[in-house]
Formats: C-alpha cells, structure tokens, sequence
C-alpha cells in the first residue's frame, strides 16, 4: 500500500529510502498504542522524520483491527503520512507534501 501524496522533500524522499532497506524503528506491542509509545514515535519523526515501525502479532491478537488499520491509526494520532505498508511493517513520515496529480 502506498500514499496517493508526492512527497517532494528530497531529504525525505532518501531518509525513506534508507528506511524501507534498513532496519526496524520501533516495535508495536502488546501494550499497544500507549501515551509513551506515541510520545517516541512523535520525537523520532521531530529527529528523523521518517520512522519505521513493526506491529507484533501479539498487538494484532489483542486488538480488533487489522494492520492497515493500525498503522493508520497510528499515523493519524502523530499527525504523520502513512508511506507504506509492508506485512507486519508500516513507514511514517512527517514532511512537506503536495497532493498528488
């Protein structure tokens, strides 16, 4: 799944890059989606801007949404773009972006 959004930043468009190659920002939980959780993810998108994060089968069990779902949410609570959803994997960012053609 991807953004119907062209991202233009071209810092943005590498730090994803990077990201969707590298490794695993954070890790969702069974805990889920606590007011800490949300606290990290919003102090990496301030540093990074771009943040990758893993939903663990256990939050998946535990929770009634899929993940899609869940990474939507996510983003929409940090007031972030969802780039991509890969698996269990999902991609932030926070960035200048103009609606797509």
């Amino acid at each position: 799944m991807r953004v119907e959004e062209k991202i233009y930043d071209k810092n943005v468009r590498e730090e994803i890059k990077k990201r969707v190659a590298g490794k695993v920002d954070l890790q969702l939980g069974k805990k889920g989606l606590t007011d800490s959780f949300l606290r990290e993810v919003e102090e990496r998108l301030k540093r990074q801007g771009v943040v990758k994060i893993r939903i663990l089968k256990s939050y998946i069990r535990s929770s009634e949404k899929d993940r899609r779902g869940i990474a939507r949410e996510v983003a929409e609570k940090v007031k972030a773009r969802l780039i991509e959803v890969r698996g269990y994997t999902f991609i932030i960012a926070k960035n200048k972006v103009k609606a797509g053609r």
